[in-house]
C-alpha cells in the first residue's frame, strides 16, 4: 500500500540515516584508519629499524670474517713452522755431535791416570756417516791407537773405560784387544808401543715418525637473526 504525505514541505519529517548504517560506516572509516596507520608504521617506522639492525649485523660480520681469515692464516703459518720444526727435529736425532764426541773420547784418552792405567794416543782418525736407510752400518769411527806400555792389559783397560763413558751411547761396544808390538828401542820414550786398531760402528738410527697433523674441527656457521 503506497502512502502520500500531503503535508506542506514545512511540516514534513525529513529523512534519516539508519542509525546501524551510520555505525557501521564510522566503524569502516575507523579500521580503515587504523590499517593504514599500521602499514605506514611498519612500512617507515619498523622497516627502518630493521635495516638498521641487519646493517649494524653485517659489519659484524665482515670484522668476524676478517679474524676467521687472519686465523686461517695464522694457523696455516703454525703449521708450516711445525713442520719445520719435525723436520729439524728429525735432522737432530739423526746425527751426531761429533765435537762432542770427540771431546768425550779425549776426556777418556786423557783420564789413564798418567799412564799408572794406560797411556794411548791415536793417529789417522777417520770418521764417515751415511744417511741411506738401506746401508748395513750408519758410520763408523776408526783410528790407528798406540799404548805405551809394555803391558797389554791397558789397551784392554782403555777400551773399558771407553765402554763405560757417555761416548759410546752412539756407537756399538767395542770389539776384544788386539794388537802387534814394535820392537823395544832404549832411545825412545816410551821404549814399548803397542799399535792396535780401534774401530767403533754407529749405533742403528730410525728416523723420526711425523705424526700427521690433527684437522681441525669444523666450526659451527654464526647465524644472524634480525629482530621484527
Amino acid at each position: 500500500m503506497m502512502r502520500v504525505n500531503l503535508l506542506p514541505e514545512q511540516h514534513r519529517r525529513k529523512a534519516r540515516t539508519p542509525l546501524k548504517v551510520f555505525g557501521l560506516v564510522v566503524a569502516f572509516v575507523a579500521l580503515t584508519s587504523l590499517l593504514a596507520s599500521w602499514y605506514g608504521w611498519l612500512a617507515y617506522g619498523v622497516m627502518n629499524e630493521v635495516q638498521s639492525e641487519l646493517s649494524g649485523l653485517q659489519t659484524d660480520a665482515e670484522g668476524i670474517q676478517r679474524q676467521i681469515d687472519y686465523h686461517k692464516q695464522l694457523d696455516g703459518e703454525r703449521k708450516r713452522f711445525a713442520g719445520r720444526e719435525e723436520a729439524l727435529a728429525g735432522v737432530t736425532k739423526t746425527r751426531v755431535l761429533w765435537t762432542r764426541k770427540i771431546d768425550e773420547l779425549i776426556g777418556v784418552i786423557n783420564a789413564g791416570d798418567d799412564g799408572r792405567r794406560h797411556f794411548v794416543w791415536l793417529d789417522d782418525l777417520v770418521v764417515s756417516q751415511s744417511s741411506d736407510p738401506r746401508a748395513t752400518s750408519s758410520g763408523q769411527l776408526k783410528a790407528a791407537g798406540h799404548s805405551g806400555s809394555p803391558h797389554f792389559s791397558q789397551v784392554a783397560d782403555f777400551l773399558e773405560d771407553l765402554e763405560r763413558s757417555s761416548f759410546l751411547e752412539d756407537f756399538l761396544p767395542p770389539s776384544p784387544p788386539e794388537g802387534t808390538q814394535t820392537d823395544p828401542d832404549p832411545e825412545l820414550v816410551p821404549a814399548v808401543v803397542w799399535n792396535f786398531p780401534l774401530a767403533l760402528q754407529l749405533r742403528p738410527r730410525e728416523p723420526a715418525k711425523v705424526e700427521p697433523a690433527k684437522k681441525p674441527a669444523k666450526k659451527a656457521p654464526i647465524a644472524m637473526e634480525s629482530k621484527p
